[in-house]
């Protein structure tokens, strides 16, 4: 009788920690699949022709000599995605400050915004993973329905046009709208990377190598501040996507996803671009 009383107790326990956790996903994926040389050699293309101080030649040059370079540079990129690991070199940027308009105070720092910069071939590499990582998470439909920022065939416009459909098929049912407007303050710098983990692993079923090279990516970043001239010391990356990251936008979207259900749960309609709601 008092095996039974416990047994029922811990049952109700574990069903009562577990009942706001979302179902297990129907999808997992766990490895990326080798880049061909093609493919590298396109994203080499495609990507910017900016060059940053830690690079050890300038990125004009690895757009002259692309037909020469594919069989090296494969090489990393598969190396990196096959071992699950973003080597520490490759996590250091540069941090310069900039002002946000001409004009402004240079004495109050408040008035600067930082540009940072990775090395060109971490970009390559982020590059790589992030087009099969895409594809997994459209394949799947596991993008936020609600979210238009990052996302092919979305855009302000239809971020827009959604809002606007709800408050005019609202008027057509006599409903009164009211319009809340939410900006996050320095939102991507906020990230934690231990939630951020846990989610992308639960809710959009990342494991095995994709989510240790995930996990890579957001550990040990370091930065430093540049400014006339000179570097500052070396700074650790303890939140947040930085924004030099190419896949810093999406990791920030699927980090906040859970607000659609947040609000769904009020009985409330919402739509985002970014980190505004």
């Amino acid at each position: 009788m008092v095996n039974s009383i416990i047994f029922d107790k811990k049952v109700r326990d574990v069903r009562l920690a577990t009942a706001g956790l979302p179902p297990p996903p129907a999808s997992r994926t766990a490895s990326f699949r080798p880049c061909t040389q093609t493919e590298v050699r396109c994203i080499i293309m495609q990507s910017p022709v900016k060059s940053c101080t830690l690079d050890p030649v300038p990125t004009f040059l690895v757009h002259e000599f692309v037909d020469l370079l594919p069989p090296f540079l494969t090489t990393m990129v598969n190396t990196s995605l096959m071992q699950g690991q973003l080597p520490v070199s490759q996590k250091h940027a540069i941090v310069t400050p900039c002002l946000k308009r001409s004009g402004l105070d240079p004495t109050d720092i408040g008035n600067f915004r930082p540009v940072s910069n990775l090395t060109f071939m971490s970009k390559v590499v982020e590059r790589a993973a992030a087009i099969q990582f895409n594809a997994y998470l459209s394949a799947n439909g596991l993008l936020p329905h609600h979210q238009s920022a990052y996302r092919q065939k979305h855009s302000t416009e239809t971020a827009m046009f959604r809002v606007w459909s709800d408050i005019l098929t609202s008027a057509d049912v006599r409903e009164v709208t009211l319009l809340g407007l939410l900006d996050l303050s320095a939102a991507s710098d906020c990230v934690d990377h231990g939630i951020l983990l846990q989610r992308l692993e639960v809710v959009f079923g990342l494991a095995g190598t994709v989510l240790r090279w995930i996990c890579s990516l957001l550990t040990d970043q370091t930065q430093q501040v540049s400014y006339r001239g000179c570097l500052l010391s070396v700074q650790y990356v303890l939140f947040g996507v930085p924004q030099a990251l190419v896949l810093g936008p999406l990791l920030y979207v699927l980090y906040t996803a859970e607000l659609e259900q947040i609000v769904a749960r009020h009985d409330q309609r919402l739509h985002m671009y970014a980190d505004d709601c």
